[in-house]
């Protein structure tokens, strides 16, 4: 099997992968702090609890695709594979790393790891032009043109950002868990943060995307939108912009990548 590490400043999402299908997934958070022996023991905690693998770590894995938005993490994480898997062939997404997916920005170097692999899954799995849209600690808007290039995007402050800043900032506000509220119209502070919150990141989506689109391309219709991220639940019923949702979309794209470098390692 193959196992698939997406690290970013928040939450680091595991996948195992059986050929082309996920068949376990875990979502942890991040801490820049682990060492690479305490998330080796992590790593095995969780494979343990799976049928598939045997109780030794490193048991039924057979490749390893890692990328990181975090360089500490993403430093111990490369220190795991060689103390823990060096018999395991491993792809760190990193430069030198084919993607499959040119990356025509001003200065290639500082796009996000995670953002060049959900260009690649977006292309493989709807074709371009596309944009991609990450519910994480920011919410991010990739552009990916008819050939599959990525063009660049728009960076916007995430959801759970939003919210600590409003408990921070505001006297008589706090942190609230974000989910839909009865209506729009709040009948009390933390619905009136919720709707805030909810329909405020759905009309940013809408509103975005649609000046993307017909920037894009000459037909804004051709132009698939596709939502990932942990957060993206919170928007989707609410958002007309989003065509499709893939919540494992940079997985699917660590396992591409994997592909088509492991020959080369």
């Amino acid at each position: 099997m193959l196992l698939t590490i997406d690290a970013g400043n928040t939450h680091t999402v595991l996948g195992l992968f059986d050929g082309e299908e996920i068949v376990e997934h875990w979502r942890i958070s991040t801490d820049a702090r682990r060492t690479a022996d305490e998330l080796a023991v992590l790593l095995q905690g969780l494979m343990s609890m799976h049928p598939l693998l045997g109780e030794e770590l490193g048991d039924g894995i057979e490749g390893i695709a890692i990328c990181s938005t975090v360089p500490s993490v993403l430093h111990e994480l490369r220190e795991v594979t060689r103390r823990y898997y060096g018999d395991v062939p491993a792809v760190l997404v990193e430069p030198g790393i084919k993607t499959g997916v040119p990356v025509l920005t001003d200065n290639p170097k500082e796009v996000g790891a995670d953002r060049v692999i959900n260009a690649a899954a977006a292309v493989d799995l709807y074709g371009g032009p596309a944009i991609v849209v990450d519910f994480g600690t920011a919410t991010t808007f990739d552009a990916v043109s008819a050939r599959g290039e990525y063009v660049g995007g728009v960076i916007a402050p995430g959801i759970e950002i939003s919210v600590d800043a409003l408990g921070v900032k505001g006297a008589q506000l706090r942190k609230i868990e974000v989910v839909r509220p009865r209506s729009v119209i709040g009948k009390n502070t933390v619905e009136a943060m919720q709707a805030g919150i909810v329909y405020g990141f759905a009309g940013q989506v809408d509103g975005v995307v649609h000046r993307m689109k017909r920037e894009l391309a000459e037909d804004p219709d051709e132009v698939t939108v596709i939502a990932t991220g942990g957060l993206a639940p919170m928007v989707l019923g609410e958002s007309s912009a989003i065509d499709e949702h893939e919540p494992w979309l940079t997985l699917i794209g660590l396992r591409l990548v994997y592909e088509r470098n492991v020959s080369r390692l």
